[in-house]
This record gives structure tokens, sequence and C-alpha cells, in this order.
């Protein structure tokens, strides 16, 4: 295979263009953006635009109305005022209004009654009727965010689902005071198509290790966003949120089945939130890491109280160990059984359990999030429970799923040498198969960079030496806030160093995976820490880290041959045609979606859109010889959508519709 080198220079040239504004958007003459049509745009000078706003549930206290104390522009802002809790706040529900899968933007003005810092928070309901939760946007305040006169700007802000999510609302929530809201505009998103003529992340580095990245099912709403995952990061998908304790464990479940066996050390377990992005990877057959099973955050303190109950005891080690052992059980069992089909290839088993200074974490509540404490060290009193969890990963886990420790801060000298001692020990045991190394970086100028790149190679080569497999499970690396073009070199630069000193070692790692794939959607997004930005551009970084690099020739990615048409086929009556394609209802050689059309137009007007007898025998593909329906369409579509992988494949697979069901 041909290959060629790349340069870094049109890193150089790009850099310029590539600063984000953060400008707010501003309308057109016609009501449009910008930056796409706008769908929704409240000023609340009357009580008509409130009326679309409401509150969160039953116990939301929150009272909306037209008020004249604020505004930004015009004379009213809506007031949300009787606020009880922090989660108190004004909601606008999408999954009423807008369309699934398609991305939105969202901005606004807010106000606090004397100093303003809000959340803008995110809420819908799986598949399974459990309500989830997500902060898009924290700190809203005058230090961190674009503020006039105590009004600070939200930032435009994707918001998108997908029509398994149901009562899906976005609000303002934080602090018990009141808020003021104003010029609260949602617009479509323009589709944008990504750059093709770039390499591929996954080609370029195929010969070393896996290429892949951390999603969310908001993400799979922007078709430039699944086209970047499709091109750059196919290798490897980790569930960004939906995989973790927190959005698998069942408070109501879990209590009913206790309510109903008296047992309360078989925790209920759930994937409905996870669903999206475990359908598009099966459909997709893209390799899953699964993250992660065991952690002190994002796990529910009732998951350790007696009876499942906030307020409840804390349970014995005894009982808690029943629970894990239960907990990983089905946690592995639930995901083999609706997705046998997935290769889920690697787990982070244990998650950030050591301090950085080689020591257990605190024991205690996790409370209202954010704490360091651990739930697991106030039950077991140490960290006794990582052989545990090990261990029952290792009985229940599928077949050729490796297993790690997984955490960040892990270039930290004595957090290094802890968990290299854990883990050599742990695979001694035959329990642990490699380690996780986090990599959250910073490229801050010079000596201020954390770490340095000394400093993260030589954590890499120590746990290298180990001989375990290592993956790079969590990599970005940020830069200064609001940054400028000659940040993103500095980034740049950095991003290079590091992924060289990475590819040093491609015996010893098989995966490295980047957290996030644009800037805007990143955790820290305030800091730019990916290779794409928010318009879906290949920053400098990118081309940094395919300096000097050999490039494949690219890979045709179509089978279909060119559309032409192909001799008729001369019959006479009564004779047996068979089909020279099955599937192939025009006659042009391949078999696609406009197949699948030619059928439903043959069937909805048959006297302007007839078959010749090749075409209806290529068209009855379905059930061959049950003649030609609306199930042989969906039968092409399937195939095109690779949900089935031949014509015919009729089998508990897909159950068929009618398409006008």
């Amino acid at each position: 295979m041909k290959k060629k080198h790349i340069s870094r220079m049109a890193a150089g040239f790009l850099a310029a263009a590539l600063t984000v504004s953060s400008a707010p958007f501003v309308l057109a003459a016609d009501g449009d953006t910008d930056i796409g049509k706008v769908v929704y745009s409240f000023d609340f000078e009357d009580d008509a635009d409130v009326s679309y706003f409401t509150n969160r549930g039953e116990n939301d206290t929150t009272q909306l109305s037209v008020s004249t104390d604020h505004a930004t522009s015009g004379s009213s802002s809506m007031l949300a005022s009787g606020r009880s809790k922090d989660w108190n706040g004004p909601a606008f529900r999408l999954d009423d209004k807008l369309e699934p899968y398609t991305e939105y933007y969202i901005s606004a003005k807010i106000k606090g009654k004397y100093y303003t810092n809000a959340t803008f928070s995110f809420q819908y309901n799986t598949s399974d009727g459990e309500t989830k939760y997500q902060n898009l946007v924290q700190n809203l305040n005058q230090s961190n965010y674009p503020a006039e006169d105590g009004w600070v700007t939200l930032p435009l802000t994707k918001v998108s689902f997908t029509d398994e999510q149901t009562g899906v609302y976005v609000y303002f929530e934080g602090g018990q005071d009141d808020l003021y809201i104003d010029e609260f505009v949602v617009s479509q998103v323009p589709v944008t198509d990504i750059e093709q003529d770039i390499p591929s992340l996954s080609a370029v580095f195929a010969d070393a290790f896996k290429i892949g990245n951390a999603i969310t099912p908001n993400n799979l709403s922007s078709k430039p966003t699944m086209d970047l995952v499709a091109k750059h990061f196919s290798g490897s998908l980790t569930a960004g949120n939906e995989m973790k304790p927190d959005a698998v464990l069942n408070q109501a479940a879990c209590q009913t089945y206790f309510e109903e066996t008296g047992d309360d050390t078989v925790p209920q377990i759930s994937f409905g939130a996870a669903k999206p992005f475990l359908n598009y990877c099966q459909k997709n057959n893209i390799p899953v890491r699964i993250h992660t099973l065991v952690w002190h955050s994002q796990t529910p303190d009732w998951f350790f109280k007696e009876g499942y109950d906030n307020n409840g005891d804390w349970v014995s080690p005894e009982k808690m160990t029943q629970r894990m052992e239960n907990y990983i059980k089905a946690y592995f069992e639930e995901l083999v059984k609706l997705y046998p089909d997935i290769d889920f290839y690697a787990c982070d088993v244990v998650n950030e359990a050591w301090t950085d200074d080689g020591k257990p974490r605190n024991p205690g509540e996790q409370g209202n999030g954010g704490s360091s404490n651990s739930a697991w060290v106030k039950v077991y009193g140490d960290n006794s429970f990582i052989e545990s969890a090990f261990t029952f990963a290792r009985k229940y886990a599928p077949e050729g799923c490796k297993l790690y420790y997984n955490d960040f801060n892990e270039y930290m000298p004595n957090k290094t040498d802890k968990i290299i001692e854990m883990a050599l020990e742990l695979n001694g045991k035959g329990v642990l198969d490699g380690i996780g190394m986090q990599s959250h970086l910073d490229a801050r100028s010079g000596s201020d960079a954390f770490p340095s790149v000394n400093v993260y190679k030589k954590a890499l080569d120590k746990f290298c030496e180990t001989g375990l497999d290592i993956q790079i499970t969590e990599l970005d690396v940020t830069t200064a806030n609001n940054p400028t073009a000659e940040n993103h070199e500095q980034q740049a630069q950095y991003y290079k160093e590091i992924m060289d000193t990475i590819y040093s070692q491609k015996d010893s790692i098989s995966a490295v995976v980047f957290w996030g794939v644009t800037d805007d959607q990143s955790w820290r997004a305030d800091r730019d820490p990916l290779l794409f930005d928010a318009e879906y551009k290949a920053k400098p970084a990118f081309y940094a880290i395919m300096e000097g690099r050999e490039i494949p020739d690219p890979v045709e990615t179509t089978t279909k041959a060119p559309i032409t048409t192909l001799p008729a086929v001369t019959t006479t009556p009564g004779e047996t045609v068979e089909p020279t394609l099955l599937g192939d209802a025009n006659n042009d050689g391949i078999v696609d979606i406009a197949d699948a059309t030619r059928i439903l137009q043959a069937i909805g007007n048959g006297d302007k859109y007839g078959l010749t007898p090749v075409q209806e025998a290529n068209a009855d593909c379905y059930d061959p010889g049950s003649g030609i329906t609306a199930l042989d369409a969906l039968a092409i579509q399937k195939l095109d959508a690779k949900v089935i992988s031949s014509l015919p494949e009729i089998d508990d697979a897909w159950v068929p519709t009618p398409l006008n069901s």
C-alpha cells in the first residue's frame, strides 16, 4: 500500500481561524440567527411566552410569571419565584415541541435576585421509565460568562434527544433565590459536513493500537459528530455516563424487590439510559469499553444503606460484598443478554480508588456530588473491596473482556507506585489484566503544563514495565480559558509530544481513547481540550499528532457499483424468471434505498411504476415466492442500515412490520 506523510504546516495556517468566539449570536431580519433557523424565541413581554415553561414536578414550588422588575430588552422578563430547593427552576420541554435526532442551540440571559450563579441542566426519562439528569453549563456567573447589569449570558448550548427518550426538559437551577430569564432562543443547528479529505486517526494508528472515544446518547443526534466518530474513532467507544453505577442502579426497583422478597442483597439494574449508545455500537459493530463498575463517585449513597434507604444505616461489609457480587453478576448478564453481538473487550472494574499520595480515600457519603469521599471505604474501612470487585468481575465478565484498574493523576509518583503494587498483586491472582491511564492533561505554556511530558513519560514507562496491558482511557488536553491562536499552538505541541510518548510504547498499549469528540461537548469545554473544534474542524493539535506519520491511502468505504441500468432480459409468457440480484428492484446492479423506493412506487401506482419481470423477481426479496409487499421494501431498508446482513434473512433478528403501520 502506498503511504505518504502529513506536514504540520497546515496547522500553522489554520491556527488563527480556530479561536472560538464567545460572542452571542444575533437575530437576522427574518427572525433567524446567524448560526441557524429560529424555532422558538421568547422575550417574555406577556403571559403567552411564560406558558411555554413549567415547573419540574409536583414538589417544585416555583411560581412563573411576567415581571417588569428587570429586563434585557423590552420591558419585562420571566420571574421564577418561590423556589424552595436548589433544583427548583423554570423548565422548557423539548420532546413535545422539537424533533428527535436533531440538534438545537439554546441561548438565554439569566439574572439572580442578588448575585447570579446558576446551572443549566438537561432531564429525560429512559425507555425503562427512569429519570436521568445532566448538567450542561455550570457556574453561570459574572466571573465565567459575559455579563451586563447582572445579566449573565448562557452560551450557545447544544441539546438533542433520541426517540427513546421522553419527558425531555432543559431547565435552570441552583440556589433558592428568585431567578429572572430573558431572551430565551431555540434555533436548529445547521448540518455541517466534516473534513473528509484529512487522514483517519484510526487508520494512521492502526498498526499500534485502537483509537476510540467517549460519547453520550445526545451525540447520536448530531450527524457531523457521528461522522467524525465513524471516520476517526470507530476502534472503541465508551459511554460517557450511561454505564456508570448511578445510571444503571435503580433505587425504586431495588426497594420493590426488597419489599417483595425481604432480600436487600440483590440490586436491580437497568441499561435504559445506555440503550441508544449500545444500539449504535451493535449496529455498527464497534467494540465497547465498559466504564465503570465500582467507583466512589456517581454511585448513590443509598446503595450502601440498609433497605436501599437514603437515610438508612450503613450495611455491614459482609452484606456489601453480597450486594457487590450480585450487582456485578447482574450487570454482565444483562449486557450479554441484551447485546450478545457486541464485543465488550475491556472493563474498568474499579475506578479512582487511590488518592494522589497513594492512600485510600476518606470514608463518607457523596451527598449532593462533588465529594471525594468513598462510601466503599466507609463500609469496608479500607480498600479491601478492590480485590473482591476484580474477583467477581473475572467470574462473570463475558469471554474476552479484559479487566482494568483505571485512575486519573496516575502520573503522581506515590499514586503510580501504589497502582503498580496493587495491579501486580491482582494480576498474580489472575483477576486483573491491565491498567487504565485516564490522561486528563493540561498544556499551559512552559513549566506550567501539568504534568510535564517528562513526568508523564516516566509514569507511562513504569506502567509498561509491569508487562500488563496499558490503555489510555480518557485522553484530553486543556489549554487556557478563552484560548488564543498561540494557546492552540502550545496545545498542539504538547499533544504531539504526548502522542509520540504513547506511540513509543505501542507494544504495551492496546487502546487510546479520547474523552469527547468536539471541544464544545467536552466536560472541560471552557478550555478547548480536544482535537476537533465546535465547527467539527480539525485543530492544530490534530495535525500535530499526525506530523511525520505514514498516512495510508484512503480505504474505499463502499462496494456499490456505478449506477448503470443492466441490459433488459427478454422473457416469454409463462416463463419463470430468476432474480439477477435479490433486492435490486430498479435493476441497476446494486441494492440500496432506491430499490425500496422503487418497490413502494410500484405498490402505490402499478400503472405508472410497473416492474419488468426481472425487476419483479429481484423485488420479491423478503420472502421469495410470496409476492411483492411493503415488507420487501422494509427488508432492503434494514439491509441498507446494516440491521441485517443479507437477503433474505428471515429470523428473530428483526420483526417485520408493514411500513404504513
